[in-house]
């Protein structure tokens, strides 16, 4: 016999409520479903294995911070990393007030700048730590005066030095501090509208906590995407396919080869009005001396001058290093 869900008194409870039309047996069939919008513009593009290699630059990032800022503040600071987002930059901009310490770098050989910014608690609280405080932030933010301008110079190039090392990883840069900004309005290096990468790393020590945030733009990162991507670090001899590619395509090009057979003592533009047909012009090498060959009127070679089957040749002897 089948297991019964319902008792007797429960059917009939349920019975009486229908007939009291305390039930509601009809469905409202004009209730349409809701329905939410999706803009595809404000959406990151950015898949998680695009980047992969990012997440391990920046956990040794937070690594290397953690032991620069407790190295040079003499306290035990934690620093880890909190989030990786993609974001337009005008909304990362309106994130901030002003005062904030703002860094722009760049990261050669990429193309473009990157920015750095530190909550305004989170640097009054680092540069009291730097005199010797336990870093309690002020009550109220008020602009910073120009020692601490250059105490917050000097965080900042740490911060660069630890985010240099940690992309060592990856792919050498060479950062370098261009200019440091105290108001968000006057941060001009991206447009509103472009993507950008925003990395996020909570600092924390026994009397304050704030973030340090990381922005560098989507386009920066673009020429690199295939050295950051997941597929790059499982596959060691990706490179090495690449660089044979890219010897077979060199091969190809065309370059112009010139051999000079010498050159002539200086001269007064007075003298080369004056010259005509049937004039020598002394050369400073003789027959005998190495002629210099060029690629693209850059010297690479040197060799003897000759004749070969009747036409002039010249014999490479010495690559010019």
């Amino acid at each position: 016999m089948s297991e019964q869900i319902l008792s007797q008194e429960e059917i009939d409870a349920l019975l009486s409520s229908v007939d009291k039309g305390e039930v509601d047996l009809e469905v409202d069939k004009d209730e349409e479903p809701q329905i939410e919008s999706y803009d595809l513009t404000s959406q990151s593009i950015m898949l998680r294995d695009q980047f992969y290699a990012l997440e391990e630059v920046y956990d040794k990032l937070g690594n290397l911070m953690q032991m620069s800022f407790s190295s040079s503040l003499q306290k035990t600071i934690e620093a880890e990393l909190v989030s990786t987002e993609m974001i337009k930059f005008g909304e990362f901009r309106q994130a901030f007030s002003n005062p904030t310490g703002f860094s722009i770098f760049s990261m050669e050989p990429l193309i473009g700048s990157g920015l750095l910014a530190i909550e305004p608690n989170l640097t009054f609280s680092l540069i009291d730590c730097m005199f010797g405080g336990d870093g309690k932030s002020p009550a109220q933010v008020r602009e910073f005066t120009l020692i601490e301008l250059r105490l917050i110079r000097n965080l900042f190039v740490d911060v660069l030095k630890s985010l240099e090392e940690a992309w060592s990883l990856v792919y050498p840069v060479k950062t370098s501090l261009k200019k440091i900004e105290t108001k968000p309005e006057f941060i001009h290096i991206f447009a509103p509208n472009e993507l950008v990468i925003v990395v996020a790393f909570s600092v924390k020590g026994d009397e304050f906590v704030g973030n340090i945030h990381l922005c560098i733009s989507y386009l920066m990162l673009e020429p690199i995407k295939d050295r950051l991507s997941s597929r790059y670090l499982t596959d060691p001899e990706l490179e090495n396919s690449w660089n044979s590619q890219l010897q077979e395509l060199m091969r190809e090009i065309q370059v112009k080869i010139t051999a000079e057979l010498g050159r002539t003592l200086n001269s007064t533009v007075r003298d080369l009005i004056n010259l005509q047909t049937g004039d020598i012009i002394k050369l400073t090498t003789g027959p005998q001396d190495p002629v210099t060959v060029m690629v693209q009127k850059v010297p690479k070679y040197q060799g003897l001058s000759g004749v070969v089957k009747g036409s002039q040749a010249v014999q490479i002897t010495t690559l010019i290093r």
